[in-house]
């Protein structure tokens, strides 16, 4: 699975697409196309990361014998587009950013990628809170519930198991939940993409159907749809020829450019109306954040996007990146379906891709490393890829000061305000116990599972996005080839 946020010269200020995680499909042998099997694409959910509706206490237990404590609970989030989403923490130390975008992306794309438990996470999404109310809940285990203890009991289960601790919620009651939920769990299969096309770059001569292009998506059916300034004539058609405006999921489209067609560029987008799938995990693409997971979803918008280049003679490039959180880096795919090689440079290296290849860069990245970095070509082929690299749960620290003494709240406030038992040394995180200054637009969290204190207690649970950026490696792509 890649992700990769692009911004090519296919895609116009109208089409306003995000891109996110992509699954790569089955790249089908084709004309002059990019068809590697590896290659990514975009696609998912775009969402902001707003306060903590529903949360209590919970006492960290880490492995070395520290103890804090911080609020468990969910999370809200805007879809651009469209609908919300409800989400927890499954990255506890790490600070949660208040107003960061976020996107949707696969289980490699996150810190997921060697957890696993990250099944058994999804299980108890599909069997705590809110996929079941607390009444449901309670009712099981004849405990009279309340969301705040429902939310922060599923929210410490989903800790033991995403960041290696014993998370045990204050409330006896839900502390039976969290140990009823541990004990049931059983590994799920990884929830689909809400909408992806992969790859999302492809490459070719005029006369020529440029692909395949697969459409992986939840939903029914996709939209599809040129972007505003494609050249006339160039259509989006099925493996048969035939223009087609709507795909579903597994489907295959070529870009169709008529022979004599200037060279130039063209960009595909998609649209669905869809719920994004329980576990999917979301990761910041404005900067480090909290990484999120999925635990409800309204009907929500979602977009992707994928573009195509042609050109009558010389090199004719396409260019994808993908992140690989297996290797600590990125990938980058770089095709030629020109008849003249071509030769860029990459971060201070020369590299050559002759008429008719393919070729797979790595970049190695140390995490939370940032970079920026522009791929050329001819006639006016650019572009440029930016984000952060990061694929791991922040670590532990240095002692918390102190547990949770207060008695958790029963209506939490409309924006996250400091507990008053959390450590007081460190930067303000995404997790409840914070006794440092408490931000809004841009801050970070007081309540999202971690403290101020220097191991960044951090635990959320809202967000999402869809989409394989910022912060859990998020790719701003823009491609300004005669756009």
């Amino acid at each position: 699975m890649y992700s990769v946020r692009g911004r090519g010269a296919a895609r116009l200020a109208a089409a306003a697409l995000v891109s996110g995680l992509v699954m790569a499909g089955a790249i089908a042998t084709a004309g002059p196309a990019l068809a590697d099997d590896g290659a990514p694409g975009t696609g998912g959910v775009t969402a902001k990361l707003g306060g903590m509706t529903d949360r209590d206490d919970v006492v960290i237990a880490e492995k070395n014998g520290q103890k804090w404590g911080v609020k468990g609970g969910l999370f809200k989030m805007q879809v651009e587009g469209g609908g919300t989403l409800q989400t927890y923490c499954i990255d506890l130390r790490t600070p949660a950013k208040h107003d960061f975008d976020y996107k949707e992306v696969g289980w490699d794309e996150s810190s997921l990628h060697n957890n696993d438990n990250a099944g058994k996470i999804l299980w108890i999404l599909e069997h705590g809170y809110p996929k079941l109310s607390a009444e449901e809940l309670g009712a099981k285990l004849d405990v009279d519930l309340s969301k705040n203890e429902a939310a922060a009991a599923t929210q410490a289960a989903i800790w033991t198991l995403s960041d290696d601790v014993t998370a045990t919620p204050k409330s006896p009651d839900a502390r039976k939940l969290t140990e009823q939920l541990l004990k049931d769990a059983v590994k799920l299969e990884e929830p689909k993409a809400s909408l992806s096309l992969s790859p999302s770059s492809v490459a070719g001569k005029a006369g020529d159907r440029l692909g395949p292009i697969t459409v992986s998506t939840n939903a029914q059916i996709a939209k599809l749809a040129t972007a505003p300034g494609t050249p006339d004539g160039v259509k989006i058609v099925d493996k048969d020829g035939k223009p087609v405006t709507e795909a579903k999921n597994g489907d295959q489209v070529f870009f169709d450019v008529p022979a004599g067609t200037a060279d130039g560029t063209a960009g595909l987008t998609a649209e669905a109306s869809t719920k994004v799938s329980l576990g999917r995990a979301f990761v910041s693409i404005d900067g480090p954040s909290q990484t999120l997971i999925l635990a409800g979803s309204s009907e929500s918008t979602v977009t992707a996007q994928a573009s195509a280049t042609w050109a009558k003679k010389g090199a004719v490039p396409a260019v994808t990146v993908a992140k690989d959180c297996a290797k600590g880096g990125l990938e980058v795919i770089a095709s030629n379906e020109g008849d003249e090689a071509w030769t860029f440079d990459l971060k201070g290296t020369s590299y050559t891709i002759a008429a008719g290849e393919t070729k797979t860069i790595p970049v190695p990245l140390a995490e939370d490393e940032a970079y920026k970095f522009t791929i050329t070509g001819p006639n006016g082929f650019e572009e440029t890829f930016e984000g952060v690299l990061d694929c791991k749960t922040a670590t532990p620290g240095p002692k918390p000061s102190e547990t949770p003494t207060t008695e958790p709240s029963t209506e939490p406030p409309a924006e996250p305000s400091p507990s008053t038992t959390a450590p007081t040394t460190g930067d303000t995180t995404g997790g409840t116990g914070t006794t440092g200054s408490t931000t809004t637009g841009g801050g970070d969290l007081a309540e999202t599972g971690s403290s101020n204190a220097t191991p960044m207690i951090a635990g959320i649970a809202a967000a999402l996005v869809v989409i394989g950026g910022g912060a859990v490696f998020f790719l701003r792509k823009k491609k300004a080839a005669g756009a």
